[in-house]
């Protein structure tokens, strides 16, 4: 029984891995889906950099270091400002973006203030988001280089100069190559995989082939896996040799776990791909398939944080983001590569893509079971 169900599956696999090479149509562009974008565009982007969580190590707790602080508070760019003492929970809120600027004062800040020597700060940015780290790290330098002047103002003299200290992690040179590249690895997965799977179906439906798969031996189960790998396996392909190619040529060093990277790839794509195929099993022809694929790719972009922090987005587009696979996948993606995410990290972003590639398939599934009881 599981040999005649391995060879009718890779009989199948084989038809679509012959559909995908040999298919030379070419795609067209439409209309409704330029208004869906038009309209995310106005809401969601934006190049500005507001709301800013910062946390804070104040080791000074002087009258100077308290100072310093409230001009932070009173900022209108600065969203909250969170205390801690251990480093290691500034790097965590970091890390999963709970804040985007980091700032640590020494214990000995308000002393050397007192005694006219040089006082230093260390301002840490989030180097994974190019843009924004480096306008946040402006943000903060206006405001201390400002609290530096009213010193020199209040003290009536030449007030000890403050050194900033400014680290960006996992992005050392705020390059912004290393932010493109790497989210390219995302965004060229998920055309040619959201293409793969949608065009699946509705090519078989415009062929006038699909009913003879329906009432061939094979199970809906059957035809969705049939459906599923070829487009896994040529996008999965294609994620690995575009991150070769940005390993080698680019020589943006990859930082993390190569099986935990193997492992978010996969599940990342079965995501996608079933967004595909939920497309693919709503659309009778490959046009209506094309404009599902655009009219759920490009606000699936904007809504990844590709574009603009999710976090900048008013609070209706952050909820929706949420339904996006996209956006686990750009998260874990980038963090994995330039920052080697954990593995607890890893899997709390996997989970939610799990959910959204079971539900899909198991309504791409469903609706070939329709088909098939007509």
């Amino acid at each position: 029984m599981f040999k005649e169900i391995k060879i009718r599956l890779l009989a199948l696999i084989k038809k679509e891995f012959l559909s995908i090479f040999k298919d030379p149509k070419n795609r067209a562009l439409i209309i409704f889906p330029p208004i869906v974008q038009l309209f995310i565009f106005a809401q969601a982007l934006t190049l500005e950099v507001k709301n800013i969580d910062m946390t804070v190590i104040n080791y000074d707790n002087g009258y100077y270091s308290r100072e310093l602080i409230s001009k932070f508070y009173n900022s209108n760019y600065f969203r909250s400002v969170k205390f801690v003492q251990n480093p290691n929970k500034l790097k965590h809120d970091i890390d999963l973006k709970e804040s985007q600027l980091g700032l640590i004062i020494q214990n000995d800040f308000s002393k050397n203030i007192n005694s006219n020597s040089k006082a230093e700060i260390l301002v840490i940015a989030d180097g994974r988001q190019t843009n924004s780290a480096s306008l946040v790290s402006a943000y903060a330098n206006g405001i201390i280089n400002e609290f530096n002047s009213e010193l020199e103002k209040k003290i009536n003299k030449k007030s000890p100069k403050i050194d900033i200290v400014t680290r960006n992690w996992y992005n050392p040179n705020i390059e912004y190559k290393w932010f493109l590249t790497v989210s390219m690895i995302v965004m060229l997965a998920m055309i040619l995989s959201l293409l793969l799977s949608a065009l699946s179906v509705a090519r078989e439906r415009e062929l006038l082939t699909f009913n003879q798969l329906l009432v061939s031996p094979l199970s809906e189960d059957e035809i969705l896996i049939g459906k599923l790998a070829p487009p896994i396996i040529v996008a999965f392909c294609l994620s690995m040799v575009i991150t070769l190619i940005i390993i080698i040529l680019f020589k943006i060093p990859f930082r993390g776990s190569v099986f935990l990277y193997l492992i978010a790839t996969l599940v990342s794509l079965f995501s996608i791909i079933g967004v595909g195929l939920f497309i693919s099993s709503l659309s009778y022809t490959q046009q209506q398939a094309i404009l599902g694929v655009f009219a759920f790719q490009m606000p699936a972009v904007l809504l990844s944080g590709f574009v603009s922090p999710v976090e900048d987005m008013p609070l209706f587009f952050q909820y929706l983001s949420l339904l996006n696979p996209l956006r686990y996948y750009m998260l874990i993606i980038k963090g994995i590569y330039l920052k080697n995410m954990d593995v607890f990290t890893v899997f709390e972003n996997l989970v939610p893509l799990i959910l959204i590639g079971v539900l899909t398939l198991y309504i791409a599934r469903m609706s070939f079971k329709t088909q098939l009881n007509r």
